[in-house]
């Protein structure tokens, strides 16, 4: 499967494959603005950067290692530079046990994302293998939801929110379309660019529904991202899956908290949802008295509550952002709302028109008028407010 994977970028015609070069396209006019670009789009020509000939893709010299970004189970991510053209690129180190080789979500994810090309989905611009690791080489944007949330704590800016939430539906619609779920969305898993441009990231757990198998596994999602259907040991899941992870997401947005932030196991995640939506029978899920982990008498009864009553954020907002919240929350998953019906939802009537209508590979902030607002809240600058515009990606945050 790597061998297939770094093979000479060739396709199965024969041409060469357009994702190995995705950083060797130069114009040859003067560039615009990138989000991996040190030089803010003033080329690579000069005394301060010349960068070795004839180096090439699939070659571990061809980046250079600037710093360690994080470090996870199986891999470690550093912020690093191509020798190759001068940009900025994130490599996603994973070393390969002797005994195990590469771990299968590696080759997953560098297997999916090579497939998947859209302005909302991180782009995979080269894979290098070596004895000791396998690297994957993505475009590097400056932050994540996550850690934009911290910034801004207290709940964020109700245009932004939305500016945000129609990007993560736009990339999650993308790969519904190609039949692919993400199976792990969370803010961690969502990278921002200095323009505010989002993007679905970390490909590890996703599936290919095109792939015949008869269950999935319910050990997928973080858990206060996981839905209750997935939680009660259903192995049989859509894009359902997804889009609950999604309106949690989008209430965390609006609260600055988590919607459902359990603490030790799958049935405290239960509760805190219970207490939210009531606890579950037949009458209103049909066939949920056979899912695996239905312990009614476990839980303390509960009435489904209003949301606007338990996310008190959501009281100084118009009501279609509580139905949009709700047709995303929805116990059972088949009357969730689909990611392609969520962008027609009326939330987003108030966003230009023409960003309804763009191709994949445009970004919504080619469209005038798409701006990201200044945050009432910023722990790294509490007395005075910044104008987007003005957060370069040297920044140390946004």
């Amino acid at each position: 499967m790597i061998v297939d994977l770094v093979r000479s970028g060739l396709s199965p015609s024969g041409s060469r494959a357009h994702w190995f070069h995705t950083l060797q396209v130069r114009p040859r006019g003067r560039r615009g603005r990138s989000n991996s670009d040190p030089l803010g789009g003033t080329g690579c020509e000069g005394d301060a950067f010349t960068w070795g000939p004839g180096l090439q893709f699939r070659a571990a010299q061809s980046y250079l290692s600037l710093e360690k970004l994080g470090e996870g189970t199986y891999a470690s991510v550093y912020k690093g530079i191509s020798r190759i053209n001068g940009q900025l690129v994130a490599l996603k180190v994973i070393h390969m046990k002797t005994e195990e080789g590469v771990p299968f979500t590696a080759i997953r994810e560098a297997s999916l994302l090579k497939g998947l090309k859209h302005a909302n989905i991180v782009l995979l611009h080269d894979i290098i293998h070596t004895r000791e690791s396998l690297t994957l080489v993505f475009e590097y944007l400056q932050t994540d939801l996550a850690q934009y949330m911290t910034q801004h704590p207290g709940g964020l800016h109700s245009r932004n929110v939305r500016i945000f939430m129609f990007q993560l539906l736009r990339g999650l619609s993308f790969i519904h379309q190609n039949r692919i779920l993400h199976r792990d969305l969370k803010p961690q898993n969502l990278l921002i660019s200095y323009l505010g441009e989002l993007k679905l990231a970390d490909f590890g757990l996703a599936r290919s529904k095109s792939i015949p198998s008869q269950t999935f596994s319910s050990e997928v999602v973080t858990l206060w991202y996981r839905p209750p259907d997935v939680l009660l040991g259903s192995t049989d899941y859509s894009t359902a899956l997804d889009m609950w992870g999604a309106g949690c997401v989008f209430i965390e947005m609006l609260q600055g908290a988590p919607a459902f932030p359990g603490v030790t196991d799958v049935f405290e995640q239960l509760q805190k949802i219970w207490t939210v939506l009531g606890v579950p029978c037949e009458d209103n899920w049909p066939g949920v008295s056979l899912l695996p982990n239905y312990r009614p008498e476990w839980f303390h009864q509960s009435e489904p509550k209003q949301f606007r009553a338990v996310w008190k954020r959501l009281n100084q907002l118009p009501h279609k952002t509580e139905d949009l919240v709700q047709r995303m929350l929805t116990r059972v998953p088949t009357d969730r709302i689909s990611a392609l019906e969520a962008l027609k939802h009326p939330y987003f009537s108030t966003l230009p028109p023409p960003i309804m209508h763009l191709k994949d590979m445009v970004s919504i902030f080619k469209v005038p008028g798409v701006r990201l607002e200044t945050e009432v809240r910023d722990i790294f600058n509490p007395g005075r407010r910044i104008k987007p515009s003005l957060l370069l990606p040297a920044a140390k945050c946004w």
